[in-house]
């Protein structure tokens, strides 16, 4: 609790961040994080009032008017933080545990009607699982929890002692946001599941049952390439078949560890089911000191955790959120969340499947290969998992063990249950957007080209299938002609007007 009620902060630099005015006061959740001193991660958008007669947005500020200077209380500026800023579960969190429950039964009893007041009633309750000595509300228009126009909504749970509507998408244990964005709002009315199923609609059906099967196998050997690891090609059909039954079984604490064996097939020194140490993802000095760039949640939270993501999982399932919206809170919370010794990555890639899939984004039996995209974006991937993972090392302590792991020292467990996923859905949305719009075509462009160049050299020389496949791909590496290597070796009984054909035609097929 701060010794003063003032929330007044007049500043040119606030948590690192220069203001783009010489100065300015904070307002709504910069202002409460400042007068609690919350030890919570910065928002990628903070607000402070100008003294300018201008509302504009820069450098991570959204600049307000003085007239839209909230009043100087605990109430004034979590109103203001409702109502531009959306609602920051983390900072709620945070300043819910540092003030006592009076503050709220005050704010409720200064307006028991009040749309302000009640959301700012359940949000507590909700966070805190705990009930101020408060009579449930009997009047007032129901009102939604999460504004719509700010952040996107999930499903509609009726809370009858505040009289509103929680449409938050998740639950208490486990509830990351997303803010509305005009690029996502952009992308979603693309309706892109529809355009996939348009473009699908127009191939043979064998065609499009082998290119099934190779886009299934594309995915598998591209999720083992992002972290780094070239599979046996069992191996890779195995997980290859895996992703291909995604969305059929439901998510639990057993189907992960099914999904897991499957991907480690020898587990002598990994250790199977949710980790029992901590973990992280980075680098070793040579003297054996962690360097972490990602810190794991602690083993000690990874039930509390894995449940509420289970639960958010079943809630977005039955609603109306968009599907990729939803795949991005699950599997990126899931890779956040770092539960296995070994497996996240791959199971976090799996996990966009199972929810696009679950929500019927993806046609029956076809998986995009995003896992594709993902590796030729990798480096945009990794900032993606960055941005999320680099300002949350500073609220962690901890210590090197003695097998150059880490143990976590302090509570965590919020930095991982609620989490701003703007920035996660817009590079996972662009993805998915390439992958509909070229990768898929390009795939089954490239099947019917194969098929032609096939029947044109069955037909012309007798060759066995194996080899048919090894002369396209050869000639696909030299781009339409056969190297000498080839033409010495496995193919050295062709002659030379065979090859001459066979050259110009894979040219006038293929270029």
């Amino acid at each position: 609790m701060p010794k003063s009620t003032s929330f007044s902060h007049v500043v040119s630099v606030f948590h690192n961040r220069p203001l783009p005015e010489r100065e300015a006061l904070l307002a709504g959740y910069s202002a409460l994080m400042a007068t609690y001193n919350l030890q919570v991660p910065t928002p990628e958008l903070l607000s402070a009032i100008s003294n300018k007669h201008k509302k504009y947005q820069n450098d991570g500020w959204m600049m307000f008017t003085p007239r839209h200077a909230p009043h100087d209380s605990l109430y004034g500026h979590l109103t203001f933080a409702l109502k531009y800023e959306g609602i920051n579960l983390s900072i709620l969190k945070a300043l819910f545990d540092a003030i006592d429950a009076k503050e709220i039964i005050n704010i409720v009893n200064l307006e028991p009607t009040g749309s302000y007041s009640r959301r700012i009633w359940f949000l507590y309750e909700w966070l805190q699982g705990v009930q101020p000595e408060l009579p449930d509300t009997l009047k007032g228009n129901v009102i939604d929890v999460l504004d719509a126009t700010l952040q996107y909504p999930g499903p509609s749970r009726f809370s009858k002692r505040h009289r509103v509507q929680n449409n938050l998408p998740g639950a208490p244990a486990f509830c990351p946001t997303i803010r509305r964005t005009e690029n996502l709002d952009k992308l979603i009315s693309m309706n892109l599941g529809e355009k996939a199923r348009k473009i699908l609609g127009t191939i043979e059906h064998d065609v499009l049952i082998r290119a099934a099967a190779f886009m299934l196998l594309k995915d598998s050997k591209a999720s083992f390439a992002i972290e780094r690891e070239t599979p046996p090609q069992t191996r890779a059909e195995r997980w290859g078949h895996a992703i291909g039954e995604a969305g059929k079984n439901a998510l639990s604490h057993d189907e992960f560890l099914r999904l897991q064996q499957i991907i480690i097939s020898d587990f002598r020194f990994t250790h199977l089911g949710y980790r029992n140490e901590g973990g992280f993802v980075g680098d070793h000095e040579r003297s054996g000191m962690p360097v972490p760039e990602h810190i794991s949640a602690r083993w000690q939270d990874l039930y509390p955790l894995m449940d509420g993501l289970i639960e958010t999982n079943e809630l977005l399932k039955e609603s109306d959120i968009d599907a990729v919206l939803a795949a991005t809170i699950i599997a990126f919370g899931f890779v956040f969340i770092h539960p296995l010794e070994d497996g996240n990555g791959r199971l976090h890639r799996y996990l966009i499947h199972h929810v696009l899939a679950e929500k019927k984004f993806s046609p029956d039996n076809i998986i995009f290969p995003v896992s594709a995209v993902i590796l030729d974006r990798i480096n945009e991937y990794r900032e993606t998992l960055e941005f999320y993972s680099r300002p949350r090392l500073k609220f962690i302590k901890w210590r090197a063990t003695d097998q150059g792991n880490i143990e976590v020292l302090n509570d965590t467990i919020n930095l991982y249950r609620y989490f701003d996923a703007t920035k996660q859905t817009e590079f996972l949305y662009s993805c998915i957007k390439e992958t509909i719009e070229k990768t898929l075509p390009e795939e089954m462009e490239y099947l019917k080209k194969y098929d032609e160049m096939k029947n044109f050299i069955k037909n012309n020389i007798e060759m066995p299938d194996r080899l048919v496949d090894l002369l396209i791909r050869f000639l696909r590496q030299e781009n339409g002609k056969l190297s000498k290597r080839a033409r010495d070796k496995e193919f050295n009984s062709l002659n030379e007007d065979e090859i001459k054909a066979l050259e110009k035609k894979y040219g006038d097929i293929f270029f």
